[in-house]
């Protein structure tokens, strides 16, 4: 879909068997840090339709907007609570590397997820 093989997540699967599959809708992510890694992997892709969608609709920016410039270099998993395919809330912690015109960077989230009607959506980060 978008010329990537590899999945940018991560996972060392492939981008089709693993976030790809979520991005295009054939699956829904079983988990909040399922959600997260393909919501990363989304900024990565710029498929910001995906990251529009799978964010919470009480706390959803109207148009989420593309960082230019910006390349999405790697994505380091810090903490997971609560989250799995049984939960209703999860939170994931984590850094996601990047580089800009200015250098490279992290940004270092503690997001919380919430299920509605058995789908996981991004609400907040600190």
């Amino acid at each position: 879909m978008f010329g990537v093989e590899v999945c940018l997540c991560g996972s060392g699967s492939s981008y089709d068997g693993c976030c790809g599959r979520l991005h295009r809708g054939s699956e829904q992510a079983e988990t909040a840090e399922e959600l997260m890694r393909s919501r990363y992997v989304a900024y990565a892709v710029g498929d910001l339709d995906y990251v529009f969608r799978t964010w919470h609709p009480r706390t959803r920016p109207a148009d989420p907007r593309p960082q230019p410039g910006t390349t999405w270099t790697g994505l380091e998993i810090v903490d997971v609570v609560a989250g799995g395919p049984a939960d209703s809330s999860g939170i994931v912690e984590f850094r996601a590397h990047f580089r800009t015109p200015a250098g490279d960077d992290v940004l270092h989230e503690r997001s919380t997820f919430e299920r509605r009607a058995g789908r996981w959506f991004y609400l907040t980060a600190d």
